[in-house]
């Protein structure tokens, strides 16, 4: 499974190839890694016959501060979703004013979080939608208030019909 990785800035596409994610490739290179815990959010990691002492600062709903060897970096996980809308040349922060929410793929709508007049803010839950047998939860792209929900539990979308619009 490939995962967006962003560390101060740099972005890394990341393929574990074992469930442990000890191995794998970082941007196509083979890498291996031997990891071991040394206390709560404190790692000892050795890759390519170099030691590094690893603590997680401040984790977080996929960003986290990584103390590498005394450095500070910034680190951030993308999600599909998140990926799926850079690749759609919409990047994620980049809107500040929404009037409404489109179905990315065609898919069935498993849940719906939001009710019209709901305020909600950039990165919330708005509702679940099937595509291609994986679960993708659509977040909001921006701080709004929900002005009425176009879709249903149980029904199906096209690509880019209108499920939800903003006030």
């Amino acid at each position: 499974m490939s995962t967006q990785v962003k560390v101060s800035n740099k972005e890394f596409e990341v393929i574990f190839e074992t469930e442990s994610k000890t191995s794998g490739t970082i941007n196509g290179k083979a890498f291996n890694l031997d990891i071991s815990q040394l206390g709560p959010n404190i790692y000892h990691v050795i890759k390519d016959n170099r030691s590094y002492r690893l603590e997680v600062l401040e984790p977080a709903d996929g960003k986290a501060r990584l103390k590498v060897n005394g450095t500070i970096y910034e680190a951030e996980t993308v999600d599909k979703f998140d990926a799926l809308l850079k690749s759609l040349g919409m990047e994620k922060g980049g809107v500040s004013k929404v009037n409404e929410l489109k179905a990315p793929m065609p898919g069935l709508v498993l849940d719906v979080h939001v009710n019209p007049g709901d305020a909600i803010k950039k990165g919330d839950k708005i509702l679940v939608l099937e595509a291609m047998k994986m679960e993708n939860v659509i977040k909001a792209p921006a701080d709004a208030t929900v002005a009425s929900v176009e879709v249903q539990k149980g029904q199906t979308v096209d690509k880019n019909q209108v499920m939800v619009r903003f006030a």
